[in-house]
Protein backbone atom coordinates (compact mmCIF):
# COMPACT_ATOMS: atom_id res chain seq x y z
CA UNK A 1 0.00 0.00 0.00
CA UNK A 2 1.46 3.51 -1.06
CA UNK A 3 1.01 6.61 2.05
CA UNK A 4 -0.01 9.71 1.29
CA UNK A 5 -0.54 13.24 3.42
CA UNK A 6 -3.66 14.17 4.06
CA UNK A 7 -5.22 16.36 1.64
CA UNK A 8 -4.79 19.45 2.85
CA UNK A 9 -1.31 18.97 4.37
CA UNK A 10 2.56 18.78 4.04
CA UNK A 11 5.98 17.36 4.10
CA UNK A 12 8.41 19.34 5.06
CA UNK A 13 11.43 18.30 3.11
CA UNK A 14 15.15 19.78 4.13
CA UNK A 15 15.05 22.27 1.41
CA UNK A 16 11.09 23.50 2.79
CA UNK A 17 12.22 23.25 6.26
CA UNK A 18 14.66 25.88 5.63
CA UNK A 19 12.27 28.04 3.74
CA UNK A 20 9.48 27.40 6.78
CA UNK A 21 12.09 28.35 9.18
CA UNK A 22 13.00 31.58 7.93
CA UNK A 23 9.27 32.43 7.47
CA UNK A 24 9.06 31.67 11.26
CA UNK A 25 12.25 33.25 12.63
CA UNK A 26 11.59 36.45 10.94
CA UNK A 27 8.57 36.28 12.17
CA UNK A 28 9.89 35.72 15.93
CA UNK A 29 12.52 38.55 15.15
CA UNK A 30 10.37 41.38 14.58
CA UNK A 31 8.09 39.97 16.96
CA UNK A 32 10.63 40.55 19.94
CA UNK A 33 12.01 43.49 18.60
CA UNK A 34 8.72 45.46 18.49
CA UNK A 35 8.55 44.24 22.36
CA UNK A 36 6.38 41.17 21.93
CA UNK A 37 6.64 38.15 24.46
CA UNK A 38 6.34 34.76 23.16
CA UNK A 39 3.36 32.30 24.50
CA UNK A 40 1.28 28.99 23.40
CA UNK A 41 -1.33 26.92 24.32
CA UNK A 42 -2.09 23.32 23.85
CA UNK A 43 -3.08 22.56 20.29
CA UNK A 44 -6.65 21.22 21.13
CA UNK A 45 -9.20 23.06 23.26
CA UNK A 46 -12.54 22.67 24.80
CA UNK A 47 -15.11 22.46 21.23
CA UNK A 48 -17.36 24.80 23.67
CA UNK A 49 -14.26 27.52 23.86
CA UNK A 50 -14.51 28.00 19.75
CA UNK A 51 -18.91 27.98 20.31
CA UNK A 52 -18.79 30.52 22.39
CA UNK A 53 -16.59 32.79 19.89
CA UNK A 54 -18.21 32.25 16.63
CA UNK A 55 -21.44 30.18 17.23
CA UNK A 56 -22.47 26.90 16.50
CA UNK A 57 -21.86 26.66 12.67
CA UNK A 58 -18.05 27.01 13.54
CA UNK A 59 -18.39 23.62 14.36
CA UNK A 60 -18.50 22.45 10.51
CA UNK A 61 -15.12 24.31 9.89
CA UNK A 62 -13.37 22.38 12.84
CA UNK A 63 -11.54 18.99 13.23
CA UNK A 64 -13.36 18.11 16.43
CA UNK A 65 -13.37 14.82 18.22
CA UNK A 66 -14.88 13.04 22.16
CA UNK A 67 -12.18 11.64 24.19
CA UNK A 68 -12.13 8.56 26.56
CA UNK A 69 -13.82 11.34 29.22
CA UNK A 70 -16.43 12.22 26.64
CA UNK A 71 -15.58 15.45 26.50
CA UNK A 72 -16.04 17.37 23.49
CA UNK A 73 -12.66 18.98 22.25
CA UNK A 74 -11.38 20.54 18.80
CA UNK A 75 -7.75 20.73 17.64
CA UNK A 76 -7.31 24.57 17.37
CA UNK A 77 -8.26 26.01 14.13
CA UNK A 78 -6.84 29.84 15.61
CA UNK A 79 -5.22 31.16 18.39
CA UNK A 80 -7.35 34.70 19.31
CA UNK A 81 -9.69 31.92 21.65
CA UNK A 82 -6.61 30.54 23.45
CA UNK A 83 -5.66 34.18 23.92
CA UNK A 84 -8.26 35.36 25.57
CA UNK A 85 -9.01 31.84 27.71
CA UNK A 86 -4.98 32.43 28.83
CA UNK A 87 -5.65 36.44 29.77
CA UNK A 88 -8.99 35.91 31.71
CA UNK A 89 -7.52 33.26 33.81
CA UNK A 90 -4.79 35.59 35.29
CA UNK A 91 -6.56 39.28 34.18
CA UNK A 92 -5.87 41.00 37.88
CA UNK A 93 -2.37 39.87 37.88
CA UNK A 94 -1.14 40.74 34.40
CA UNK A 95 0.60 43.73 33.35
CA UNK A 96 -0.93 46.44 31.09
CA UNK A 97 -0.32 46.35 27.85
CA UNK A 98 -0.22 42.46 27.07
CA UNK A 99 2.23 42.36 23.90
CA UNK A 100 2.03 38.68 23.14
CA UNK A 101 2.74 36.89 20.00
CA UNK A 102 2.94 33.06 18.60
CA UNK A 103 3.52 31.00 15.72
CA UNK A 104 0.94 27.90 16.44
CA UNK A 105 0.11 25.21 14.08
CA UNK A 106 -3.50 25.32 12.94
CA UNK A 107 -5.81 22.72 11.35
CA UNK A 108 -9.22 23.97 10.18
CA UNK A 109 -11.43 21.18 8.52
CA UNK A 110 -11.59 23.21 5.15
CA UNK A 111 -11.12 22.83 1.24
CA UNK A 112 -7.87 23.44 0.53
CA UNK A 113 -7.21 26.37 -1.98
CA UNK A 114 -4.61 28.33 -2.90
CA UNK A 115 -2.99 30.15 0.06
CA UNK A 116 -5.13 27.98 2.22
CA UNK A 117 -4.49 24.71 3.60
CA UNK A 118 -6.13 22.47 6.25
CA UNK A 119 -2.70 22.47 8.14
CA UNK A 120 -0.54 25.37 8.94
CA UNK A 121 1.25 27.94 11.13
CA UNK A 122 0.25 31.31 11.51
CA UNK A 123 1.91 34.10 13.37
CA UNK A 124 -0.08 35.88 16.05
CA UNK A 125 0.21 39.39 17.03
CA UNK A 126 -1.88 41.01 19.90
CA UNK A 127 -1.53 43.73 22.26
CA UNK A 128 -4.19 44.02 24.71
CA UNK A 129 -5.69 46.16 27.55
CA UNK A 130 -5.21 49.43 25.22
CA UNK A 131 -7.43 50.89 23.73
CA UNK A 132 -5.54 53.88 21.57
CA UNK A 133 -4.97 54.13 18.09
CA UNK A 134 -1.21 54.21 18.63
CA UNK A 135 -1.94 50.68 19.21
CA UNK A 136 -3.88 50.31 16.14
CA UNK A 137 -0.88 51.67 14.41
CA UNK A 138 1.98 49.62 16.15
CA UNK A 139 0.13 45.96 14.81
CA UNK A 140 -0.36 47.67 11.25
CA UNK A 141 3.67 48.54 11.82
CA UNK A 142 4.83 45.58 12.77
CA UNK A 143 3.03 43.24 10.07
CA UNK A 144 4.89 46.06 7.77
CA UNK A 145 8.02 45.57 9.05
CA UNK A 146 8.16 41.80 8.63
CA UNK A 147 6.95 42.92 5.08
CA UNK A 148 9.77 44.98 4.75
CA UNK A 149 12.51 42.40 6.61
CA UNK A 150 11.61 39.81 3.69
CA UNK A 151 12.41 42.51 0.80
CA UNK A 152 8.71 43.16 -0.40
CA UNK A 153 8.27 46.88 -1.11
CA UNK A 154 5.16 49.14 -1.40
CA UNK A 155 4.83 48.03 -5.21
CA UNK A 156 5.11 44.32 -4.24
CA UNK A 157 2.42 44.62 -1.24
CA UNK A 158 -0.26 47.09 -0.07
CA UNK A 159 -1.96 47.54 3.50
CA UNK A 160 -5.65 48.76 3.36
CA UNK A 161 -6.76 49.96 6.37
CA UNK A 162 -10.22 50.90 7.54
CA UNK A 163 -12.36 51.05 10.46
CA UNK A 164 -15.82 49.09 11.37
CA UNK A 165 -16.48 51.46 13.70
CA UNK A 166 -16.47 54.65 11.90
CA UNK A 167 -18.77 52.71 9.30
CA UNK A 168 -21.33 51.77 11.54
CA UNK A 169 -21.58 55.86 12.80
CA UNK A 170 -21.58 56.92 9.10
CA UNK A 171 -24.34 54.42 8.57
CA UNK A 172 -26.25 55.54 11.42
CA UNK A 173 -25.70 59.20 10.40
CA UNK A 174 -27.74 58.47 7.25
CA UNK A 175 -30.44 56.85 8.74
CA UNK A 176 -29.35 53.11 8.72
CA UNK A 177 -30.79 51.40 11.30
CA UNK A 178 -28.46 49.06 13.53
CA UNK A 179 -29.80 45.95 12.35
CA UNK A 180 -29.19 46.69 8.79
CA UNK A 181 -25.74 47.24 9.02
CA UNK A 182 -24.42 43.45 9.32
CA UNK A 183 -25.65 42.68 5.84
CA UNK A 184 -24.27 45.95 4.54
CA UNK A 185 -20.75 45.05 5.68
CA UNK A 186 -21.12 41.67 4.20
CA UNK A 187 -21.68 43.84 1.06
CA UNK A 188 -19.14 46.12 1.86
CA UNK A 189 -16.69 43.27 2.48
CA UNK A 190 -17.09 41.43 -0.91
CA UNK A 191 -16.57 44.74 -2.96
CA UNK A 192 -13.44 43.70 -4.36
CA UNK A 193 -14.88 40.29 -5.34
CA UNK A 194 -17.57 41.23 -7.81
CA UNK A 195 -17.52 43.52 -10.59
CA UNK A 196 -18.79 47.00 -10.72
CA UNK A 197 -22.25 45.80 -12.12
CA UNK A 198 -22.56 43.14 -9.80
CA UNK A 199 -21.75 45.28 -6.72
CA UNK A 200 -24.59 47.50 -7.37
CA UNK A 201 -26.67 44.77 -7.99
CA UNK A 202 -25.99 43.58 -4.55
CA UNK A 203 -26.35 47.28 -3.09
CA UNK A 204 -29.61 47.45 -4.66
CA UNK A 205 -30.75 44.33 -2.74
CA UNK A 206 -30.55 45.77 0.68
CA UNK A 207 -31.78 49.27 -0.28
CA UNK A 208 -35.55 49.95 1.38
CA UNK A 209 -38.06 49.74 -1.11
CA UNK A 210 -39.72 53.21 -1.58
CA UNK A 211 -38.90 56.77 -1.54
CA UNK A 212 -35.81 56.44 0.10
CA UNK A 213 -34.66 53.96 -2.07
CA UNK A 214 -32.44 56.17 -4.56
CA UNK A 215 -31.20 58.00 -1.78
CA UNK A 216 -29.73 55.24 0.50
CA UNK A 217 -28.24 53.27 -3.19
CA UNK A 218 -26.31 56.36 -3.53
CA UNK A 219 -25.03 56.51 -0.02
CA UNK A 220 -23.53 52.93 0.27
CA UNK A 221 -22.00 53.27 -3.46
CA UNK A 222 -20.49 55.88 -1.91
CA UNK A 223 -18.94 54.85 1.26
CA UNK A 224 -18.27 51.66 -0.29
CA UNK A 225 -15.93 52.85 -3.19
CA UNK A 226 -14.23 55.80 -1.07
CA UNK A 227 -10.65 54.87 -1.24
CA UNK A 228 -7.28 56.40 -0.59
CA UNK A 229 -6.42 59.65 0.76
CA UNK A 230 -9.39 61.67 -1.14
CA UNK A 231 -11.87 58.93 -0.06
CA UNK A 232 -11.15 59.33 3.77
CA UNK A 233 -11.98 63.05 2.79
CA UNK A 234 -14.61 63.09 1.16
CA UNK A 235 -16.43 60.71 4.30
CA UNK A 236 -15.88 64.20 6.16
CA UNK A 237 -19.10 65.76 4.87
CA UNK A 238 -20.80 62.49 5.83
CA UNK A 239 -19.48 62.52 9.40
CA UNK A 240 -20.45 66.22 10.15
CA UNK A 241 -22.43 66.97 12.84
CA UNK A 242 -22.91 63.34 13.96
CA UNK A 243 -20.46 63.52 17.06
CA UNK A 244 -19.69 59.64 16.59
CA UNK A 245 -18.78 59.94 13.40
CA UNK A 246 -16.64 62.43 13.86
CA UNK A 247 -14.55 60.61 16.89
CA UNK A 248 -13.97 57.74 14.07
CA UNK A 249 -13.00 59.85 11.45
CA UNK A 250 -10.67 61.71 13.60
CA UNK A 251 -8.80 58.59 15.28
CA UNK A 252 -8.72 56.72 11.47
CA UNK A 253 -6.81 59.81 10.73
CA UNK A 254 -4.45 59.70 13.84
CA UNK A 255 -3.71 55.86 12.81
CA UNK A 256 -2.33 57.16 9.82
CA UNK A 257 -0.30 59.88 10.97
CA UNK A 258 1.26 57.85 13.03
CA UNK A 259 2.00 55.43 10.54
CA UNK A 260 3.52 58.27 9.09
CA UNK A 261 5.89 58.95 11.60
CA UNK A 262 6.87 54.98 11.89
CA UNK A 263 7.68 55.57 7.90
CA UNK A 264 5.49 53.11 6.12
CA UNK A 265 2.88 55.38 5.21
CA UNK A 266 3.81 54.31 1.62
CA UNK A 267 2.74 50.88 2.24
CA UNK A 268 -0.99 52.09 3.91
CA UNK A 269 -3.97 53.67 2.20
CA UNK A 270 -7.48 53.47 3.63
CA UNK A 271 -10.34 51.18 1.84
CA UNK A 272 -13.43 51.23 2.61
CA UNK A 273 -13.86 48.01 1.47
CA UNK A 274 -12.15 46.57 3.85
CA UNK A 275 -14.79 45.40 6.67
CA UNK A 276 -13.27 41.97 8.01
CA UNK A 277 -16.29 38.73 7.92
CA UNK A 278 -15.78 38.38 11.81
CA UNK A 279 -18.45 39.76 13.60
CA UNK A 280 -16.00 40.60 16.64
CA UNK A 281 -14.00 43.40 15.39
CA UNK A 282 -15.21 46.39 16.40
CA UNK A 283 -12.54 49.06 15.26
CA UNK A 284 -9.75 49.87 12.74
CA UNK A 285 -9.59 47.08 10.84
CA UNK A 286 -6.67 46.11 7.95
CA UNK A 287 -5.54 43.55 5.55
CA UNK A 288 -2.57 43.18 3.72
CA UNK A 289 -2.56 42.45 -0.53
CA UNK A 290 -0.08 41.29 -2.75
CA UNK A 291 -0.33 43.86 -6.24
CA UNK A 292 0.08 41.20 -8.75
CA UNK A 293 -1.98 38.26 -8.92
CA UNK A 294 -2.35 36.48 -5.26
CA UNK A 295 -6.62 38.45 -5.06
CA UNK A 296 -6.72 37.36 -1.52
CA UNK A 297 -5.50 39.20 1.88
CA UNK A 298 -2.21 38.07 3.03
CA UNK A 299 -2.60 39.26 6.48
CA UNK A 300 -5.63 40.86 8.19
CA UNK A 301 -6.93 41.94 11.95
CA UNK A 302 -7.84 44.59 13.54
CA UNK A 303 -9.43 46.48 16.88
CA UNK A 304 -11.64 43.63 18.95
CA UNK A 305 -13.50 45.48 22.26
CA UNK A 306 -15.43 42.59 23.75
CA UNK A 307 -13.86 39.15 23.16
CA UNK A 308 -12.72 38.87 26.37
CA UNK A 309 -15.82 39.78 28.06
CA UNK A 310 -17.59 37.07 25.59
CA UNK A 311 -15.41 34.15 26.71
CA UNK A 312 -16.05 35.13 31.05
CA UNK A 313 -13.66 37.32 31.34
CA UNK A 314 -13.51 41.46 31.64
CA UNK A 315 -14.27 43.97 29.64
CA UNK A 316 -10.79 44.95 27.75
CA UNK A 317 -9.34 45.93 24.46
CA UNK A 318 -7.48 44.37 22.18
CA UNK A 319 -6.31 44.72 18.53
CA UNK A 320 -4.21 42.29 16.32
CA UNK A 321 -3.83 40.61 13.16
CA UNK A 322 -2.54 36.95 11.65
CA UNK A 323 -1.08 35.78 8.67
CA UNK A 324 -0.35 32.02 7.94
CA UNK A 325 3.31 30.35 6.68
CA UNK A 326 0.87 29.29 3.26
CA UNK A 327 -0.27 32.57 2.12
CA UNK A 328 3.36 34.42 2.40
CA UNK A 329 5.03 31.30 0.46
CA UNK A 330 2.31 31.62 -2.17
CA UNK A 331 3.07 35.22 -2.33
CA UNK A 332 6.79 34.78 -2.56
CA UNK A 333 6.19 32.83 -5.39
CA UNK A 334 4.40 34.77 -7.21
CA UNK A 335 6.42 37.54 -6.83
CA UNK A 336 9.73 35.16 -7.73
CA UNK A 337 10.68 36.48 -3.86
CA UNK A 338 11.51 33.04 -2.79
CA UNK A 339 15.21 33.11 -0.93
CA UNK A 340 17.35 30.10 -2.01
CA UNK A 341 18.41 27.82 0.14
CA UNK A 342 22.30 28.69 0.36
CA UNK A 343 20.90 32.38 1.57
CA UNK A 344 18.74 30.92 4.45
CA UNK A 345 20.78 27.77 5.34
CA UNK A 346 22.73 27.60 8.64
CA UNK A 347 26.18 28.25 7.23
CA UNK A 348 28.43 25.21 9.08
CA UNK A 349 31.51 26.66 10.08
CA UNK A 350 34.37 23.79 9.92
CA UNK A 351 34.77 20.70 7.71
CA UNK A 352 37.36 18.82 9.02
CA UNK A 353 38.94 16.85 6.25
CA UNK A 354 41.73 13.85 6.80
CA UNK A 355 44.46 13.62 4.13
CA UNK A 356 45.17 10.08 4.94
CA UNK A 357 42.54 7.77 6.59
CA UNK A 358 45.09 7.10 9.21
CA UNK A 359 44.51 10.85 10.47
CA UNK A 360 40.43 9.54 10.72
CA UNK A 361 40.69 9.43 14.86
CA UNK A 362 42.55 12.77 14.98
CA UNK A 363 39.71 14.36 12.56
CA UNK A 364 36.96 12.78 15.16
CA UNK A 365 39.15 14.60 18.05
CA UNK A 366 39.35 17.63 16.37
CA UNK A 367 35.71 17.86 15.38
CA UNK A 368 34.23 17.02 18.89
CA UNK A 369 37.07 19.90 20.51
CA UNK A 370 35.11 22.65 17.68
CA UNK A 371 31.79 21.08 18.71
CA UNK A 372 32.24 21.61 22.48
CA UNK A 373 33.50 24.81 21.77
CA UNK A 374 30.12 25.86 19.87
CA UNK A 375 30.99 25.64 16.48
CA UNK A 376 29.19 23.95 13.80
CA UNK A 377 32.17 21.23 12.78
CA UNK A 378 31.12 18.48 10.14
CA UNK A 379 33.19 15.73 8.84
CA UNK A 380 33.26 13.04 5.48
CA UNK A 381 31.78 9.24 6.70
CA UNK A 382 33.69 8.46 3.56
CA UNK A 383 37.19 8.38 3.31
CA UNK A 384 38.06 9.64 0.17
CA UNK A 385 40.42 11.93 -1.76
CA UNK A 386 40.84 15.66 -0.38
CA UNK A 387 39.54 17.38 -3.19
CA UNK A 388 36.04 15.08 -2.85
CA UNK A 389 36.16 16.05 0.69
CA UNK A 390 36.33 20.20 -0.19
CA UNK A 391 33.53 19.69 -2.63
CA UNK A 392 31.73 18.29 0.17
CA UNK A 393 32.05 20.85 2.22
CA UNK A 394 31.19 23.51 -0.03
CA UNK A 395 27.88 21.32 -0.76
CA UNK A 396 26.96 21.58 2.76
CA UNK A 397 27.52 25.17 2.65
CA UNK A 398 30.78 25.32 5.17
CA UNK A 399 32.56 28.49 5.59
CA UNK A 400 36.31 26.87 5.87
CA UNK A 401 38.09 23.27 5.85
CA UNK A 402 40.29 22.23 7.82
CA UNK A 403 42.46 19.68 6.17
CA UNK A 404 44.62 17.53 8.55
CA UNK A 405 48.04 16.10 7.19
CA UNK A 406 51.09 15.10 7.11
CA UNK A 407 51.84 18.78 8.34
CA UNK A 408 49.30 18.04 11.06
CA UNK A 409 51.90 14.72 12.28
CA UNK A 410 55.21 16.13 11.58
CA UNK A 411 54.91 19.86 12.61
CA UNK A 412 51.61 20.11 14.78
CA UNK A 413 50.13 22.44 12.01
CA UNK A 414 46.85 22.20 10.05
CA UNK A 415 45.76 23.71 6.86
CA UNK A 416 42.81 25.91 6.63
CA UNK A 417 41.18 26.91 3.63
CA UNK A 418 38.66 29.84 3.38
CA UNK A 419 36.04 28.21 1.22
CA UNK A 420 34.52 31.84 0.56
CA UNK A 421 38.08 33.24 -0.75
CA UNK A 422 39.69 29.94 -1.74
CA UNK A 423 42.44 31.75 0.48
CA UNK A 424 44.83 28.84 2.57
CA UNK A 425 47.40 28.95 5.20
CA UNK A 426 48.46 26.87 7.79
CA UNK A 427 48.12 27.03 11.52
CA UNK A 428 50.01 25.71 14.42
CA UNK A 429 46.96 23.30 15.89
CA UNK A 430 47.39 25.11 19.47
CA UNK A 431 46.81 28.71 17.85
CA UNK A 432 43.66 27.17 15.98
CA UNK A 433 42.00 26.07 19.09
CA UNK A 434 42.16 29.09 21.48
CA UNK A 435 41.19 31.08 18.10
CA UNK A 436 39.01 29.62 16.33
CA UNK A 437 36.52 32.55 15.40
CA UNK A 438 39.43 33.62 12.92
CA UNK A 439 41.50 31.13 11.94
CA UNK A 440 42.73 32.95 8.86
CA UNK A 441 44.05 35.85 11.68
CA UNK A 442 40.97 38.31 10.44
Amino acid sequence: MKFRTVKGTRDFYPTDMAIRNWIVDTWKRVSLNHGFEEYDSPIFEYLDLFKAKSGEAIVSELFHFTDRGDRELAIRPEMTPSLARMINARAQSLPLPIKWFSVPRLCRAERPQRGRLREFFQWNIDIVGIDDAVTDAECIFVAVDFFRQIGLTPADIVMKINSRALLAALLSARGFAENRHADIFVVLDKRDKLSQDDFIKSVEKITQSGSRRGKEKTTLIEIGQAHGKTGLESLAGMAEGNKSAERELTRLRNVFDILNTLGVADYCEFDMGIVRGLAYYTGVVFEAFGKAGLKRAICGGGRYDQLLEVLGGPPMSGTGFGTSDVVILDLLIELNHVPTEATISKQNDFYVIDADANLFNEVLSLVAKLRKAGFAAEFSYRRQAIGKQIKQAAANNTRWAVIVGNEYTERGVLSVKDLDTGEQVEIPIRTFLDNPHAPMGK
